[in-house]
């Protein structure tokens, strides 16, 4: 009896490692002053709709799943008529060695553009240079 809970201790351990948070961050780096209406959700949360006004940016942090199955679909619209949008993933779990982080992502005039960011702070992608990843749909 006591091996077995030794080794259901060693397995909490380890499970628990595998299971970290994540986050998604919007930012509005449109121009013209130009609103940018936001709606993202998962499984279990819906955020928004939110409005981000321009130079701003929202941040949500949340727990990935202990199957790490996390997934959040976003829709972005540019304002202030709201014909132009996308809708994507805006996290998902990549790994179980790289399972979480901030995905940073930024509504600019001519797309959306990402750049990761890992649990520790490190980025993945350029910082200076994040790559667009999305058209604007019409």
């Amino acid at each position: 009896m006591k091996n077995f809970l030794v080794f259901l201790f060693v397995l909490t351990l380890c499970l628990l490692n595998h299971v970290s948070g994540g986050g998604v961050r919007i930012a509005n780096e449109l121009k013209f002053n130009k609103s940018l209406w936001m709606r993202c959700y998962s499984k279990n949360d819906v955020i928004g709709p939110k409005i981000i006004p321009i130079g701003q940016n929202y941040v949500y942090y949340f727990t990935i799943n202990f199957f790490a199955t996390t997934r959040f679909m976003c829709t972005l619209k540019q304002g202030p008529d709201y014909k132009h949008y996308q809708n994507f993933t805006a996290f998902k779990v990549i790994s179980y060695k790289r399972n979480g982080g901030l995905w940073d992502w930024r509504a600019r005039e001519d797309g959306v553009y990402l750049e990761k960011q890992d649990k520790d702070g490190s980025f993945v992608q350029d910082p200076v240079n994040p790559q667009k990843v999305y058209d604007w749909i019409n």
